[in-house]
């Protein structure tokens, strides 16, 4: 199983970024996908997660409105578009298998994550 993160860089407030996440070694399609973050200091949060049931994302109350996921599962990729960013978005992202769930524990990064920094 690999993740590879990429998409990361320095914005202002109010700028955009795109993250994405390559998968490869399991059948990516079959899996529930989450984007994490971790920021300085703080403990790893789930941000965003797509479900292979067709029910409704869930996304972190922070990122709600601003913050969309996506997968391509003919690309083994899943994306997340950040918009608005504030800089309390300022972490290591990185993607996982799995969905949030309010009883799950946030996955281990597996993967090098990338870094988004938000700030004037």
């Amino acid at each position: 199983v690999q993740l590879v993160e990429s998409g990361g860089g320095i914005m202002q407030p109010g700028g955009s970024l795109r993250l994405s996440c390559a998968a490869s070694g399991f059948l990516f399609s079959s899996y529930d996908l989450s984007w994490v973050r971790q920021g300085p200091g703080k403990e790893p949060e789930w941000v965003s997660s797509v479900y292979t049931s067709g029910r409704a994302p869930y996304y972190a109350d922070s990122v709600q409105g601003r913050f969309t996921i996506a997968r391509d599962n003919a690309k083994s990729t899943l994306y997340l578009q950040m918009n608005n960013l504030k800089p309390e978005d300022t972490a290591l992202y990185y993607c996982a298998r799995g969905g949030y769930a309010p009883t799950f524990a946030v996955p281990p990064r597996t993967g090098q994550g990338t870094q988004v920094t938000v700030s004037s």
